[in-house]
């Protein structure tokens, strides 16, 4: 057992975490008027891809905890490679992420503290509507919070640990956006779902009564209800009266929509199939991930990495980091071959640590004693 192992579970108070101000943190909660509920904006499909592309790629990039002044890798804690006891870490990044995508915060709950200083030892992550808080109404900080309407410790075991987001989340900031795609969605659905376009049955001959035109499209409607054809006498002319789906351009309205959700999300438009006009091929692949990286996902993973290497989770001088080069963006294997052959030359590295750097075990000292 490790001295981390060793310290974890002890019930102490941990140092305080930084507070926050209401009047700029008001605006990231998940009930903010106008925001569009969660649920509802994942039903589109472009919506739901995107942040399956963003929190699902982040959640597979390892944590690592490094020096700051030379960059050493150290090792790292156990919460590093499982935050919370129930879940495996890539599930508490992802939900991470998507809390911070969506609501523009995220939270981790403290459900265990080390003993030596106080820092957190385990988490869980909460959803963000889970959560509310009180604020002071002249220095508008945040004094106290709540999960599910019980009060929590502002420090310590039981404790919240907050990320914020760089933006409100798209859930406000693109509602009128997602309001339109939803509606987009349910106005394809109905349309596909009708047997065919509304309309109206002329009559070009003797006029009936009210009882008889009651009776004729009840049995119209019952009929395209249950087959595709219809059987109408000479005085009766079916005209149509609303346009198909076709006709409507849904699936170019779709489409459209489906790129203004990816400029929304930050995403490439032609990463969710809303831009027919680029083609990938194998040298520019990596090109592109760095760009996705870069553009699309920095914000939530340096969101995530300087929070945790802050003071009240991580110990002053050493940081947490995504290991995104190694996960992601790593080069094919004659390039790396290459450039570790140059760095064996110039003396820069020996070929022991050359075989660790592509996960080779080394090769055993000769001088080790004989254990047989």
């Amino acid at each position: 057992m490790g001295i981390f192992d060793r310290l974890r579970g002890k019930t102490i108070e941990a140092q305080a975490a930084p507070q926050l101000m209401t009047d700029a943190f008001n605006y990231y909660l998940p009930i903010a008027f106008g925001a569009i509920p969660r649920e509802e904006a994942m039903t589109v499909p472009s919506v739901a891809r995107c942040r399956n592309l963003i929190a699902g790629t982040i959640a597979t990039f390892p944590l690592e905890l490094y020096k700051k002044s030379t960059g050493e890798e150290l090792g790292k804690p156990v919460w590093l490679e499982q935050p919370a006891v129930n879940q495996s870490r890539s599930v508490t990044i992802a939900w991470t992420v998507d809390s911070l995508l969506f609501y523009g915060v995220a939270y981790w709950r403290v459900t265990e503290v080390y003993f030596d200083d106080g820092r957190p030892a385990r988490f869980e992550w909460i959803a963000p509507g889970r959560v509310s808080f009180d604020s002071d109404p002249v220095s508008q900080f945040i004094v106290r919070y709540y999960i599910d309407g019980k009060e929590v410790p502002m420090s310590g075991l039981g404790s919240l640990i907050t990320f914020q987001g760089l933006d409100e989340g798209v859930l406000q900031r693109g509602a009128r956006t997602l309001r339109s795609a939803i509606d987009l969605e349910t106005a394809s659905r109905v349309a596909t779902s009708t047997p065919m376009p509304s309309g109206v049955l002329k009559n070009t001959g003797a006029d009936l009564s009210q009882e008889e035109v009651t009776a004729i499209l009840a049995a119209w409607k019952a009929a395209r209800e249950k087959r595709s054809t219809a059987y109408l006498t000479s005085t009766l002319e079916y005209q149509p009266t609303a346009f198909s789906p076709r006709d409507m351009m849904f699936v170019d309205a779709i489409q459209q929509m489906s790129t203004q959700v990816a400029r929304m999300m930050n995403v490439p438009a032609y990463y969710i199939s809303a831009d027919q006009n680029t083609s990938m091929t194998y040298a520019n692949v990596q090109d592109e991930r760095r760009q996705f990286v870069s553009l699309s996902l920095a914000p939530y993973v340096h969101a995530i990495q300087d929070r945790l290497s802050m003071d009240d989770i991580t110990a002053r001088g050493n940081i947490v980091k995504f290991d995104v080069e190694d996960a992601f963006l790593a080069v094919n294997a004659l390039e790396r071959l290459a450039v570790i052959e140059k760095m064996l030359a110039l003396g820069l590295i020996t070929v022991d640590q050359a075989m660790e750097m592509e996960n080779l075990s080394p090769n055993g000292n000769n001088d080790a004693p004989d254990l047989l």
